[in-house]
């Protein structure tokens, strides 16, 4: 993967492929604040607010591999335009889900299929950015693309929480003039096309989809099924060996939807590692601290939003520093440094939780926000940098696939352990009906699992990744030809 020439009109670029990007993080939050509302009006079922969130998620993770080749073979500036607008009528259908039997059903099936072309939109987009900028520009680039992402992703409490007071559907229109804005300026800046024509592996892409599914799935049910039932293990032992066969197709293949060798490089490994981990914490906190905010609380939906607020607040912060460390010093010191202040903060946020006092919690929440903001756009911009073999489109692919499906783990296993600690504490009632304890103890067993989940990615980052900065070849290049046509200094005598 060559290093990319400056493109003239980068900032804009990176402008249009901000607002391409910024429904799909803007829906993160704003769905998992309307949950409640959504059980109200359409009834859902025990696990179906999850289904909701984690269906998107799975589709995702599921999906992104195929959406970083697809984006190859038919042009990045293409690829971001078919997903800005099906990601766009999507969301129009959700917020067109009709109440009845049939409702919950709808809402799940348009969701997973915004997940399919968000899946398709944010590698291609992301490969633009990459495209666009320099290597030594990039990570500055890359962390005002993730930061003010970040920050956007903090519009959706706050917007869905006003939204919803009128009404849950208006959290799905919101998209629509987003999308308008991203085409226009994506027809403005005429971002790099850069189509590379070659064979995608649709076995292989239908083989990861069934084993993420079929993991996520048995994961997700456990809570309702049991962990002691056939079906859960059932699903999660196919999953497994689903994506044993889908690796060993891969290895095969000439033209892999995923070039897995690439995993044997040491340094791309860990930064893949540490993604896993940091979406599997990441993610899900949307969804729980939104249900602490509402049910242990008792805020409402627009003062939940406040609270994700402190917690964008640190992140975006962060992130700004996170980049400009990338550039100087390389990816480690800001990703050790952002998983060790992220498992702190989840851990000392997880200790006040009982106390029902937000005014003693903010600051651990913030602190935990400025850690993930530290590592996600340097790890992330340094996985690219070192995958030198592999097009843009394919490697941003690889990694968005790892965070999604790190992302949809924790939900389904987080959401299990919640479910159950919370029947627990309850003394078997049903969720809607225990006191506000029972869901702080609930919540502060989900955010410690948090805090572990960040120290372990500490351990990965700090004895795994590499320190320095990656060498651009280009520049490495042109340096030894500058060397080698220098005339040589006369010896001194």
């Amino acid at each position: 993967m060559p290093s990319a020439a400056a493109s003239p009109n980068k900032r804009l670029v990176l402008v249009a492929m901000i607002f391409a990007v910024a429904m799909m993080f803007i829906d993160q939050t704003i769905v998992a604040l309307a949950i409640p509302q959504l059980d109200r009006d359409l009834s859902l079922s025990a696990t179906g607010g999850q289904w909701i969130i984690n269906g998107y998620l799975l589709s995702l993770s599921a999906l992104f591999a195929f959406g970083g080749k697809l984006s190859d073979v038919l042009g990045h500036r293409r690829t971001v335009t078919i997903g800005v607008v099906g990601f766009a009528v999507c969301s129009a259908l959700c917020g067109a889900t009709p109440t009845g039997d049939v409702g919950e059903t709808w809402m799940i099936v348009f969701r997973i299929l915004q997940g399919a072309f968000a899946a398709l939109l944010f590698p291609a987009a992301l490969a633009i950015v990459v495209a666009a900028f320099p290597l030594r520009e990039r990570g500055r680039a890359l962390a005002l693309f993730f930061g003010v992402t970040g920050g956007l992703t903090a519009v959706g409490p706050l917007a869905g929480g006003y939204l919803t007071e009128w009404t849950w559907r208006a959290i799905f229109w919101i998209n629509i003039p987003v999308a308008i804005i991203a085409l226009v300026l994506i027809a403005k800046s005429k971002p790099a096309q850069n189509p590379r024509p070659s064979r995608i592996d649709y076995r292989g892409a239908v083989l990861i989809s069934a084993a993420m599914g079929l993991i996520v799935l048995g994961l997700q049910q456990a809570s309702t099924w049991g962990w002691d039932d056939l079906r859960t293990w059932a699903c999660i032992v196919a999953g497994i060996a689903l994506l044993g066969a889908f690796v060993a197709s891969q290895l095969k293949q000439s033209e892999p939807l995923i070039q897995v060798r690439i995993f044997a490089q040491r340094a791309f490994a860990a930064d893949n590692a540490v993604l896993f981990l940091m979406s599997a914490a990441f993610v899900p906190l949307f969804f729980f601290a939104s249900v602490y905010a509402q049910a242990s609380l008792g805020y409402d939906a627009s003062s939940a939003g406040t609270l994700l607020l402190v917690f964008f607040g640190g992140f975006v912060v962060a992130s700004q520093w996170g980049g400009k460390i990338l550039d100087d010093k390389g990816a480690k010191p800001a990703v050790v440094l952002g998983c060790a202040l992220a498992a702190v903060g989840f851990y000392l946020w997880g200790t006040q939780l009982p106390d029902l006092n937000f005014s003693d919690q903010w600051y651990y929440l913030a602190l935990a926000g400025a850690g993930i903001g530290l590592v996600l756009g340097p790890v992330s911009t340094d996985a690219v940098n070192r995958a030198p073999n592999t097009s843009y489109g394919e490697v941003t692919g690889i990694t968005q696939t790892t965070r999604n499906f790190g992302a949809s783990l924790g939900l389904a296993i987080m959401g299990s352990i919640f479910a159950t600690e919370s029947a627990s504490h309850a003394g078997g009632r049903a969720l809607a009906d225990t006191a506000q304890l029972d869901v702080a103890h609930a919540t502060q067993t989900v955010v410690w699992i948090m805090a572990g989940v960040m120290a372990a990615a500490f351990l990965v980052a700090r004895l795994w990744m590499p320190s320095g900065r990656v060498e651009d070849p280009l520049e490495a290049a042109a340096a030894a030809d500058e060397t080698a046509a220098a005339p040589e200094t006369p010896a001194a005598v």
